[in-house]
């Protein structure tokens, strides 16, 4: 008894936060950048981002998945607080220390990109993080062969897209480590990449996608383990999901089912409160819960598709990114599990104790995370 009382106290003290986790985030995740690079046939190349500015003002780089865990979070706040137009004055201020970080060369020459705009996207809601799209411009030397880009690590993950003026489409590249260089030819075939190289820049999108940016995915994956002791019923539980889920990304990438955020992220919210809740009042594995799994992870591939959307595939790597994707997002959820595991599954607790001590207290706060996300997201608070 005296070790289920301990195992009881750290299960309510590892549970306890996820509510104020979940109820804190939205504003504070550092999301990843999109940069659109144009090489135009007029001699000069135009940038387009889609970023956090007040995350690139505040300094704050991709050592933290939450702005208030860096010393600079007080910052970060002052900025999040300006409404458009003050955010829009700050980073105009500031515009130069900007511009000099990236590092853009044409057969190794450097040139900085003049700041051309600065549009932060309306935000009602402070609680949100505010994406801002930022336009750059500037010349091609004359004669240049080759343009070469890369980034500083402060910026975090990019995806890079890249287009000559007169191409059919842009070649996406997925930057995590704010070093890695990317080169397009400014004339002649725009290179190719192989199908295996496709798959594991996907393959890592998918998994930190889940671990650790998919607050909500990894509680309704713990939400599944809680109430499966035995490994096979929640085996079969997670490949439904998965099933589920790669079905609805599939068919939204391809047009072919859509449905707006404002839509499913509530419903996803939802479906992690639920299967918490039913955590609490059923003590054995249903025979209807494979198929309400099935339900909710359709609503979650159309999640998931709103991450590759963003991206913005070329249609010559859409299966490719789409395996790759995919089995990020399965890696991902088993290291949730095998995490859950080795917390609390490895003890070998009796059942009647295990749902005491384990399961009762942690879906009680995965559905108050669940329920408080149901409500923010469909705008009451």
């Amino acid at each position: 008894m005296r070790r289920a009382f301990v195992i009881s106290i750290l299960a309510l003290l590892a549970a306890a936060p996820l509510f104020l986790w979940g109820a804190a985030a939205g504003a504070h995740e550092i999301k990843p950048s999109v940069v659109e690079v144009v090489l135009g046939a007029d001699g000069r190349f135009q940038i387009d981002m889609e970023m956090n500015a007040e995350a690139m003002l505040a300094e704050i780089g991709p050592g933290y998945d939450d702005t208030n865990d860096s010393p600079n979070a007080e910052i970060y706040d002052r900025y999040r607080a300006m409404n458009e137009a003050e955010l829009t004055e700050a980073f105009r201020a500031d515009a130069q220390r900007v511009m000099d970080d990236f590092a853009l060369r044409f057969d190794g020459r450097v040139v900085v990109p003049e700041l051309v705009s600065v549009e932060p996207q309306p935000a009602e809601d402070i609680s949100v993080t505010r994406v801002t799209r930022i336009a750059a411009a500037g010349p091609i030397p004359p004669g240049s062969e080759r343009f070469t880009w890369s980034y500083p690590e402060a910026y975090g993950p990019i995806a890079l897209k890249m287009k000559r003026e007169g191409d059919s489409e842009f070649r996406t590249w997925w930057l995590s480590d704010g070093t890695t260089e990317q080169s397009l030819p400014l004339e002649g075939l725009a290179p190719q990449r192989t199908a295996v190289a496709v798959v594991a820049d996907y393959l890592w999108v998918g998994f930190i996608h889940i671990v650790p940016r998919g607050l909500d995915h990894i509680l309704f994956v713990l939400g599944l383990f809680l109430l499966s002791q035995r490994m096979r019923p929640l085996l079969v539980q997670v490949t439904t999901f998965t099933v589920a889920h790669s079905i609805t990304l599939a068919l939204s990438l391809y047009g072919v089912v859509e449905l707006h955020p404002s839509v499913v992220e509530p419903l996803i919210a939802l479906s992690i409160a639920f299967v918490a809740i039913e955590n609490i009042f059923t003590r054995h594995l249903t025979p209807w819960r494979p198929f309400v799994v099935f339900g909710f992870g359709l609503l979650h591939g159309l999640g998931f598709a709103g991450v590759l959307t963003d991206l913005g595939l070329a249609r010559g790597e859409f299966l490719e990114a789409l395996i790759g994707f995919n089995i990020g997002v399965e890696f991902g959820q088993l290291a949730v599990i095998l995490v859950a595991w080795l917390a609390v599954g490895i003890w070998g607790l009796p059942e009647r104790i295990y749902r005491r001590a384990v399961v009762i207290p942690a879906s009680t706060a995965i559905a108050l995370t669940g329920l408080y996300w149901t409500v923010e997201r469909i705008g009451v608070i």
